[in-house]
């Protein structure tokens, strides 16, 4: 059953946004199921699994911290629990996210320095680079990155990110917005010397939204020691004390916790090498179809270009968002809109999550028959070069 829709049921609706994503149905069985008593002993067995597994996604031999909250609930634990009024962030305005998370900051009555980007790019590591190097205060307390911005299809490399602050010998925290990548892109929180990682359930975890996630280096548990912004709710320590046993310190979102335990094992069976390959391959044989159609991606350098959603410039004159309304209406295929000043300029295709070349290839279909419908110029043959790829790939 479809809810509240006003368009005939023929076939399922094919879900593109870039989250939430298609849920398989194993996960979605494993919700549908009785809830357990959360103080009781076989609740403490599970949850002990799932961090151990959680970990393993993380890239990480420290603490994975869930929250029942959406990925903006994981932003603001990062920042509460680590710094305090008054303190000043290093942020890269590299997309529509990472200008939320500004706003966040400053909420929080918190310094906010912004390094500006024209949006088609990840985020500036020459200017974080002159940044750092020029604190030698070291006022800066924290350096927050996006690591997938789903609002313009752009990655930033978190490897070059920990390479400047290493080089300027900068004491800051590392924070990492990874909602969108983790699960479907390689991160690698210990590696890369991450100190918060912020991360949703929502995307690449092939779950419904509903539970945030914070990996915490021994570096932010100390920087939470003396950080003073308020914290209640989100407070880390009353978590990590007693997660120890497999528990929280609130009531947990059960449900979604079976959800994320056969979310995990599917990624694992799959293998998450295999997994990552999967989502790059995916994106080149939609950057192939937007290409052969004409168009222009709204990421203007491949080393950034995400491996999770594509981001298309519509030519000037034409709406994006009549585009997708047309797609919605005639080919049942929703479509990621435009956010902030990309509005009514972008259109999003999500390729991240529980997908499969031949769901791919169906929506590479259904956005070729929308530009011709909507009568937006272009060119035909985006959905061969597709399977010219996938079909070689």
């Amino acid at each position: 059953m479809a809810y509240f829709t006003t368009r005939p049921e023929t076939g399922r609706h094919f879900l593109h946004i870039p989250g939430p994503t298609n849920v398989p149905d194993r996960v979605l069985r494993a919700l549908d199921n009785a809830p357990m008593d959360h103080r009781g002993p076989d609740f403490g067995v599970m949850m002990l699994q799932i961090f151990t597994k959680l970990q393993k996604l993380f890239q990480t031999n420290s603490h994975v911290l869930v929250f029942p909250g959406s990925g903006t609930g994981s932003w603001e634990a990062g920042l509460v629990n680590t710094l305090s009024p008054g303190d000043t962030v290093l942020l890269c305005r590299t997309g529509q996210f990472a200008a939320l998370w500004i706003d966040m900051a400053k909420k929080l009555q918190l310094n906010v320095e912004i390094i500006e980007t024209d949006w088609r790019h990840g985020a500036d590591i020459d200017a974080i680079s002159a940044a750092l190097e020029a604190d030698k205060a070291h006022r800066i307390k924290a350096v927050a990155v996006v690591h997938n911005e789903t609002s313009t299809g752009c990655m930033t490399h978190i490897a070059d990110v920990r390479a400047a602050l290493d080089g300027a010998k900068h004491p800051a925290l590392l924070m990492v917005d990874t909602v969108s990548g983790i699960g479907a892109l390689d991160y690698q929180h210990d590696a890369w010397g991450v100190d918060v990682t912020i991360a949703g359930s929502q995307k690449g975890m092939m779950m419904p939204p509903g539970l945030g996630f914070n990996a915490v280096s021994a570096k932010a548990l100390e920087a939470s020691k003396t950080a003073t912004l308020p914290r209640a709710y989100w407070h880390w320590q009353p978590m990590i004390a007693i997660n120890k046993e497999g528990y929280f310190p609130s009531t947990p979102a059960t449900n979604l916790l079976y959800a994320l335990d056969t979310g995990l094992d599917m990624l694992f069976a799959e293998g998450l090498e295999n997994v990552f390959a999967r989502h790059q391959r995916f994106a080149e044989a939609t950057r192939r179809a937007v290409a052969a159609w004409g168009c222009e991606t709204q990421c203007a350098d491949p080393r950034a270009a995400s491996g999770v959603v594509t981001t298309v410039r519509v030519p000037e004159g034409h709406s994006a968002d009549a585009l997708r309304k047309v797609i919605l209406e005639k080919f049942d295929l929703s479509l990621g809109n435009g956010l902030g000043p990309l509005a009514g300029k972008v259109f999003r295709i999500a390729h991240m999550g529980n997908l499969s070349p031949l769901q791919l290839v169906g929506v590479i279909g259904g956005v070729e028959m929308g530009l011709r419908a909507a009568g937006v110029p272009h060119r035909e043959g985006g959905v061969q070069a597709a399977m010219g790829y996938l079909g070689g790939n």
